[in-house]
């Protein structure tokens, strides 16, 4: 089902959404206007979910065992190590 709206656009977001209705990549304004809308709530969702995983994992972190200085300088340690042996970086 289509709902229409009446929307304001920028000088510069119309020209950009019409060359991509005259290049063919898209059939019509509304098509343009419909897929960036699409990818909007998809990068909405994903950045929820990433939030909420990221509280999950300090609430877990909270509530779990606690690192000595030493050890979490230690687990410091080794993720560096393992980066740059990942990206072939000199120490």
């Amino acid at each position: 089902m289509s709902v229409k709206s009446s929307i304001s656009l920028t000088e510069q977001q119309d020209a950009f959404a019409r060359s991509l209705v005259d290049n063919g990549r898209y059939s019509s304004l509304s098509s343009v206007l419909q897929q960036g809308l699409e990818l909007l709530r998809q990068k909405t969702e994903a950045e929820a979910a990433e939030t909420e995983a990221l509280r999950e994992l300090i609430q877990r972190r909270l509530n779990g065992p606690a690192l000595s200085d030493e050890a979490m300088a230690d687990a410091v340690d080794e993720v560096i190590e393992r980066k740059r042996r990942a990206l072939r970086v000199e120490t």
